[in-house]
């Protein structure tokens, strides 16, 4: 069934490496207008800008730092410029910890919790305006939040927040229509054996059903679904991408 992405105008934050790039090329191969946004220039983004070149014209690659409300109006004005509205917002900005609970000093929780849930806060209330009704909203969290995890209680208690976000949201925009939901990936190989020793991959790959480690592409095939017209009834929800676990 067609997803009804074609023409649709779409903004993913985070947009340049691992499942954002994976999503923003997704959408632009399924005939959206991609506008997405990197904090670093690298090669990444330069990658990502000729990539994106073999598929349209249409689409941007935009630096801005999305925990910084300056810096998230300019990228509405952007949006605003290129598409004047937007009808699917992917919040992906997101990085990770791994930090016994005892030693997470102040900085680093606010790393956390400013990456991973006040960048959907802010980009979310810059873009609110911008959004058509009948809108998408696609927040990308992680599976780790329904279980926890060792070493990482700030990342878990940020992603959880982010669920919480997901749901509260939902409530609010919904007599406009929009949807607003959240796919939990699993482990994703966003970098060759996603930055873990062979022998812990193997044991958290041993937990899925699939018995496979997810990819970007997986999770960039839940955010398109969610986004489309098929799944144009669902809202509030959490969709595991975790292989099974």
């Amino acid at each position: 069934m067609d997803q009804g992405l074609r023409g649709k105008r779409v903004l993913v934050t985070g947009g340049t490496k691992g499942i954002g790039r994976a999503t923003t090329l997704a959408f632009a191969r399924a005939g959206s207008r991609v506008i997405t946004c990197h904090h670093s220039a690298d090669e990444a983004a330069e990658s990502l800008s000729r990539q994106l070149k073999t598929l349209g014209d249409e689409h941007r690659v935009v630096r801005a730092d999305a925990t910084n409300r300056p810096e998230v109006e300019r990228l509405a004005e952007v949006v605003r410029t290129e598409f004047d509205k937007l009808d699917v917002l992917v919040n992906n900005v997101g990085v990770d910890g791994g930090v016994p609970f005892g030693h997470i000093d102040d900085d680093e929780w606010h790393r956390l919790i400013d990456h991973n849930l006040t960048t959907a806060f802010l980009v979310t209330q810059a873009m609110l305006d911008l959004l058509t009704d009948g809108a998408s909203i696609v927040n990308v969290g992680s599976s780790v939040a329904l279980r926890g995890r060792v070493n990482g209680v700030h990342y878990t208690a940020s992603k959880a927040a982010l669920l919480g976000f997901t749901r509260g949201l939902c409530k609010e925009v919904g007599p406009r229509g929009i949807r607003v939901n959240i796919v939990a990936p699993g482990l994703t190989e966003t970098e060759p054996g996603a930055g873990l020793p062979p022998q812990a991959v193997e044991r958290i790959v041993g937990m899925t059903a699939l018995g496979r480690i997810c990819q970007p592409e997986d999770v960039a095939g839940a955010v398109l679904f969610l986004a489309g017209d098929t799944a144009r009834y669902i809202s509030g929800a959490t969709l595991n991408v975790d292989g099974g676990v």
